[in-house]
C-alpha cells in the first residue's frame, strides 16, 4: 500500500518533471524482489496488460497523427465559424466535438489536442473560456464511456467483460448519452453567467482543408475494430494498422520522423501502465481483494450496479481511476458484464469530482496552467459534486435499462 500510495504521489506530483515510469518502474521492481509478489505473477499480469498497451499506443499515435494532419484545427474553424458569437452555442459544439473526439481517438486526444484548440477559438471569439475548457476535461472522462478504445479503463474492462466490440457499444450507447445529457445540463446551469456575458462575431477566414485522408482512415479503423472483434481478432491489430497507414504516408511526406512517432506513442506512460498494474496486482492479493470483496453486491439488479458504481467512484477518487478499475475488475468479473461495466461507469465518471481522479484531469490541468488560465479547486470541486451524482445515477440507470433489452450475455 505504502508503494502504491509513492507511486501515485509521482504520478501526480511528477517531481522534476519526471515521467510516471521513473517512480513506478523500481516500485514494480522491489514488490517482486521482496517477494510481495510472485515472479511469475508479475510476468502474467504484464502479460495480461500487454495487448491493452499495445492497443494504447496505438491509438495515441493515431490522434496524433490526426492532429499533424489538420483535424483538430479544422475542429476549431468549424466551431468559430458556426457558433457566430453566441457561446452557448459554442458550448454545445464543444460537448458535440469533445464527444465524439474522446469516444473514437481517446480521451488523451481531448485533453491534449483538442483543449488547446478550444482555448484559441474562445479567445477568437471574444467568450470566456471557462465553461468551454471546463468541458474539455469532463468530457475526456464522461465521454470515453462509449468504446473500448475511448480510455484505458474501458480497454481494461472490454477484456475483462468477455463482450464483443459491437456489444460493449452497444451496452453503453445509453449510458454515454445520458451522462453526457445531463453533464450539459449542469453546465449550461453552473456557468450561466459566464455563458450570458456574450461574444463578438468574428472573421475566422477561409477554413482549413478538411484532413478526408485522416477522417477516412479513422472511419476505416473503426470498422476494423468491429471486425476484427467479430471475428475473434484482437482489435488493437485494427488500431495498429490504422496508426501504420498515417504513419507510413506522414513519414513518406516527410511530415513527421521515427522519433517523433516514439513521443506520440508515450512509452513512459506504458511503463507506468504496467508497473502500476503490477504494484496494484501484489496489493489485491496481499488482503485488498477479501476487504473489498465484501462490500461489492452480488447480482447486477439496479441497487446493485448503483453501489458497485458509487464504489468504483469513491475508490477512483481516492486512488486514482487506473489503479481502481484495477483493483475491482477481478471482484466484479465472477457477476458478469454488467457488474464490470458498471465499475467502468464509476470509474469514468466519478473523477470529475476530484483533481486527482484521474490522470487525464491532472494533464488538463497543466495545460491550462501552460494557457494562463486558472483552475480553482473550490470551483472545480463545486462543479463535480452538482454533475457527478446527477451523471452517474442517469447512467447506472441507462444501462440497467441497456442490460435489461439488450442482455449481457
Amino acid at each position: 500500500m505504502a508503494l502504491l500510495v509513492l507511486v501515485l504521489a509521482g504520478a501526480i506530483v511528477r517531481p522534476f518533471g519526471w515521467p510516471e515510469a521513473v517512480v513506478a518502474v523500481p516500485a514494480a521492481v522491489l514488490v517482486v524482489v521482496t517477494g510481495a509478489i510472485p515472479f511469475d505473477a508479475a510476468l502474467d499480469e504484464v502479460e495480461h496488460l500487454a495487448p491493452v498497451v499495445g492497443f494504447l499506443a496505438a491509438v495515441l499515435v493515431l490522434a496524433q497523427l490526426c492532429d499533424d494532419d489538420g483535424l483538430f484545427r479544422a475542429c476549431g474553424a468549424w466551431m468559430a465559424r458556426t457558433a457566430a458569437g453566441r457561446p452557448r452555442r459554442l458550448l454545445a459544439q464543444v460537448f458535440v466535438a469533445a464527444s465524439a473526439i474522446t469516444a473514437v481517438l481517446s480521451l488523451d486526444a481531448t485533453v491534449v489536442l483538442l483543449t488547446p484548440v478550444v482555448f484559441a477559438t474562445a479567445a477568437r471569439l471574444g467568450a470566456r473560456p471557462k465553461p468551454h475548457v471546463y468541458a474539455c476535461t469532463h468530457l475526456s472522462n464522461t465521454a470515453s464511456l462509449l468504446l473500448p478504445v475511448s480510455n484505458l479503463t474501458n480497454l481494461l474492462a472490454f477484456t475483462a467483460s468477455g463482450l464483443s466490440f459491437t456489444r460493449f457499444a452497444a451496452l453503453m450507447a445509453l449510458p454515454w448519452a445520458a451522462a453526457i445529457a445531463v453533464e450539459y445540463l449542469v453546465f449550461r446551469r453552473f456557468f450561466a453567467t459566464d455563458l450570458d456575458a456574450g461574444a463578438q462575431t468574428a472573421d475566422v477566414g477561409e477554413p482549413p482543408p478538411l484532413p478526408r485522408f485522416a477522417l477516412v482512415t479513422v472511419g476505416c479503423t473503426l470498422a476494423g475494430f468491429v471486425l476484427t472483434s467479430a471475428v475473434g481478432v484482437d482489435p488493437a491489430w485494427a488500431a495498429l494498422a490504422g496508426a501504420l497507414t498515417l504513419a507510413v504516408r506522414a513519414l513518406i511526406r516527410r511530415r513527421t520522423t521515427p522519433r517523433a512517432l516514439l513521443g506520440a506513442a508515450s512509452v513512459p506512460f506504458l511503463a507506468f501502465v504496467l508497473a502500476l498494474g503490477i504494484v496494484v496486482r501484489a496489493v489485491v492479493d496481499n488482503g485488498l481483494d477479501e476487504a473489498l470483496g465484501h462490500l461489492i453486491p452480488a447480482g447486477t439488479g439496479l441497487p446493485e450496479l448503483l453501489a458497485v458504481a458509487a464504489l468504483a467512484a469513491v475508490l477512483a477518487n481516492v486512488i486514482n481511476n487506473l489503479p481502481a478499475v484495477l483493483v475491482l475488475l477481478p471482484l466484479t468479473a465472477p457477476s458478469g458484464p454488467g457488474a464490470v461495466l458498471a465499475v467502468l461507469l464509476g470509474v469514468n465518471i466519478g473523477p470529475n469530482l476530484t483533481y486527482a481522479g484521474s490522470l487525464a484531469t491532472l494533464l488538463w490541468r497543466r495545460i491550462v496552467h501552460a494557457h494562463d488560465g486558472e483552475v480553482e479547486l473550490r470551483e472545480f470541486t463545486r462543479l463535480g459534486v452538482y454533475a457527478v451524482p446527477a451523471s452517474l445515477g442517469a447512467a447506472v440507470l441507462a444501462l440497467w435499462a441497456s442490460l435489461s433489452v439488450i442482455g449481457g450475455g
